[in-house]
């Protein structure tokens, strides 16, 4: 269930380069923005995410996906994204917070060893320099600005 503390925590939430706030039609959907990290191949884009808390929440993870299309080999085409505290390693003591700051760190550390989208965990692996360019182009194509 959600409780009010809890809305009220991820209300406005911010952290650097991080911010979320709840859809005015649905208080348990929230339009998130993260910037890419400094010295990643995302530096300098705006990726908008959904996030939604179920029912369930937080006896369940909450979900998240990118809106903003991306080149990384854990997050597929949909915008879902590969990153265990969403799914196995979820605890009801994690916060939204602790979530949205594990996806960000994501962006700085693609971990193509546990994929998601296997075509470009390929592409990381045979040539790293090259999946960066992309990852580079695609956000500077489809990230640029809010």
């Amino acid at each position: 269930m959600i409780s009010g503390e809890n809305l009220a925590r991820i209300d406005g939430f911010r952290a650097p380069g991080i911010s979320a706030s709840p859809s005015e039609e649905n208080m348990r959907y929230f339009n998130v923005m993260i910037l890419g990290p400094s010295q990643s191949p995302y530096e300098g884009g705006v990726f908008k995410l959904e996030l939604f808390l179920s029912e369930d929440y937080p006896m369940t993870a909450p979900k998240v996906r990118f809106l903003t299309k991306i080149y990384h080999p854990n997050i597929d085409k949909l915008g879902r994204i590969c990153l265990d505290i969403l799914k196995d390693k979820w605890s009801p003591a994690l916060q939204i917070r602790t979530v949205l700051l594990s996806v960000q760190a994501l962006l700085s550390a693609p971990n193509p060893d546990d994929p998601l989208s296997e075509n470009i965990a390929k592409h990381w692996k045979t040539n790293e320099a090259e999946a960066v360019e992309t990852a580079k182009e695609w956000t500077r194509l489809y990230a640029s600005g809010p």
